[in-house]
C-alpha cells in the first residue's frame, strides 16, 4: 500500500536575544515551539541564540551563522523557524547558507492563521495579511528577475520584468481583497447598528492567544464553541446574548487571541474584526494567571489596544479576569486574591479577579462584576404611573430594574425606582412622553437605591 501522506518536517526553533531582552526569552521559545508544533512541524531541537549585534544581510554574524548550519545539520532539520521578523534579503540569504526552508515569526503566525480562518470573512482576512507579506518577497520567489517579457500589452507591457508582472498581479489580487473586505466590513457596521437599535450593552472578551477566552465565553453562554489549549484557536468572532442575573441582558463576544509582535499584516487585515472590540461597552481582558510571563503578555495586549484605539488608555472601561487561578500554587493565588482587593480599592484601576473557566470558581464574582460595571451610566429614575397605564408600567418591568414599587391605595398611583440603562431611559421616555420629565420622571440620588 502506496504511503500517500506528506512526510513531516523536522523544524529547528531558534530565538535570537539580545543581552537587554534575556528576561522574556525563555517564554519567547517556548511560545515560538509551541506555534511551530500548531503546524504540525517536529522540532528537532530548540534554543536561545544570543546575539551581540543584527546583520543587516544575514541577520546572524558569520561566527553563529556557521554554528547555526552545524545544529541543523547534525539535527537533519529541514525547516528552520527564527523567531523574529526578518527582512526579504535576510530570509533569501539564510536559506542559501543553511540550505533549508526559513520561516520568521511573521511568517509561522499567517501560516497558523490560514490553517485556522473557517469563515469566508476569516479566509479573506488571512489572504489580504499573506499577500502582503509575500509582496515583499518577492525578490526571494524568482531566479529570473531580469528577464524581461514581451508581447502585447494586455499580457505584459513592452520591456516589463517577470517581477513587477507579479507585483502588479499581487496588487489588483490585494485591491480585490480589500473590495471584498470593506464589503464585510460595511455589514458588520449594519449589523452593530441593529444591535445598537436594540440596546443591549456589548461585552468583548480579550487577551493573548490561548488565555482561556473561548473556554471562558463557553461557561458563560453555553454556546460550546471550539476552545482547545492551542495558539489561535479562535480567528472567527462569536457574539451570543447571555442574561446576567440583575436582568440586564448583554452580548457576549468571543475575538481573536493577541500575540507578541502581532504582524501589522493582521492587525491591518482584521481591522473589520478587532472594531467589534473598539466599539464594545465593556472589555473583559482575559490573562493566564499561571503564565509565568503574564506581565509581559498583559504589556502585548495592551499595546494591541492601543493600536487600535481601544482600551482603559482611550476611556474603554476594563475587568481583568485571572483565568487559570487554580493551576496556582496556595500562596501565589492567595497573593492574587489580596491583589485583586487592593485593585478594587484604587481609583482608575481595572477590577482584578481571579478564577477558573473550568472548574467555574470565580466565574459568578466576574459576572456581578460585569453587571456593576456596566451599570455604572445607568439612570437611576422614580416614575409615578396612573392605573390608567398598566403598559408603562409593565415595559419598566420588562426592561428596568426595578428597585421599589409602591402603590397609593386613595389615588391607585404606582410610585416606582427603577435602573435603566441610558438607552432604555431614552427609550420610555419617547414611548410614554406623558411621564416623562418634568411630568412625572424625577431623577433619584444613587444612594437612595
Amino acid at each position: 500500500m502506496i504511503d500517500r501522506e506528506a512526510p513531516v518536517s523536522r523544524a529547528l526553533v531558534i530565538h535570537p536575544a539580545a543581552r537587554d531582552g534575556m528576561a522574556r526569552s525563555e517564554a519567547r521559545l517556548e511560545e515560538a515551539t509551541g506555534l511551530a508544533e500548531a503546524l504540525d512541524l517536529e522540532v528537532a531541537e530548540a534554543f536561545i541564540a544570543p546575539i551581540r549585534k543584527i546583520d543587516a544581510g544575514r541577520y546572524f554574524g558569520r561566527g553563529k551563522l556557521d554554528e547555526l548550519k552545524a545544529r541543523i545539520e547534525e539535527n537533519t532539520a529541514d525547516v528552520a523557524v527564527i523567531d523574529t521578523a526578518l527582512s526579504p534579503i535576510q530570509q533569501r540569504n539564510l536559506e542559501k547558507a543553511w540550505n533549508v526552508k526559513v520561516i520568521d515569526r511573521t511568517g509561522l503566525i499567517l501560516e497558523i492563521f490560514g490553517q485556522r480562518a473557517r469563515t469566508k470573512e476569516g479566509v479573506l482576512q488571512v489572504e489580504l495579511a499573506r499577500l502582503a507579506y509575500e509582496r515583499s518577497r518577492l525578490v526571494r520567489t524568482w531566479t529570473h528577475l531580469e528577464r524581461q517579457r514581451g508581447g502585447r500589452g494586455f499580457l505584459a507591457g513592452p520591456g516589463e520584468t517577470q517581477i513587477e508582472t507579479d507585483r502588479r498581479l499581487l496588487n489588483e489580487k490585494m485591491a480585490k481583497l480589500r473590495r471584498q473586505l470593506e464589503d464585510v466590513r460595511r455589514t458588520r457596521s449594519l449589523h452593530r447598528a441593529q444591535r445598537q437599535e436594540v440596546p443591549f450593552p456589548t461585552v468583548a472578551l480579550v487577551g493573548y492567544t490561548n488565555a482561556g477566552k473561548s473556554t471562558l465565553f463557553n461557561k458563560l453562554t453555553g454556546a460550546g464553541v471550539f476552545a482547545q489549549d492551542m495558539p489561535f484557536a479562535t480567528l472567527d468572532p462569536t457574539v451570543r446574548a447571555v442574561d446576567l442575573p440583575g436582568g440586564t441582558r448583554i452580548l457576549l463576544s468571543d475575538t481573536v487571541g493577541f500575540i507578541t509582535d502581532l504582524p501589522t499584516e493582521l492587525i491591518a487585515a482584521f481591522r473589520a474584526t478587532l472594531e467589534e472590540v473598539r466599539e464594545a461597552n465593556l472589555l473583559v481582558h482575559v490573562i493566564d494567571a499561571s503564565d509565568p510571563d503574564h506581565e509581559g503578555r498583559i504589556g502585548d495586549v495592551m499595546s494591541v489596544l492601543d493600536a487600535i484605539e481601544a482600551g482603559p488608555a482611550h476611556e474603554q472601561p476594563m475587568i481583568e479576569a485571572w483565568n487559570k487561578a487554580d493551576n496556582l500554587a496556595l500562596e501565589e493565588a492567595e497573593d492574587l486574591a489580596i491583589q485583586s482587593d487592593i485593585a478594587n480599592m484604587k481609583a482608575g484601576r481595572a477590577v482584578k479577579l481571579p478564577l477558573s473557566a473550568i472548574s467555574g470558581d470565580g466565574v459568578d464574582a466576574l459576572v456581578d462584576a460585569i453587571e456593576r460595571a456596566l451599570a455604572t451610566d445607568d439612570e437611576r429614575i422614580e416614575v409615578r404611573v396612573p392605573p390608567e397605564q398598566p403598559r408603562a408600567l409593565a415595559w419598566l418591568h420588562s426592561h428596568g430594574e426595578i428597585r421599589d414599587s409602591q402603590m397609593d391605595p386613595e389615588t391607585g398611583v404606582t410610585t416606582v425606582r427603577v435602573r435603566l440603562a441610558p438607552a432604555e431611559a431614552g427609550r420610555f421616555r419617547a414611548q410614554f412622553p406623558d411621564l416623562a420629565i418634568p411630568q412625572g420622571i424625577g431623577e433619584v440620588e444613587e444612594d437612595e437605591f
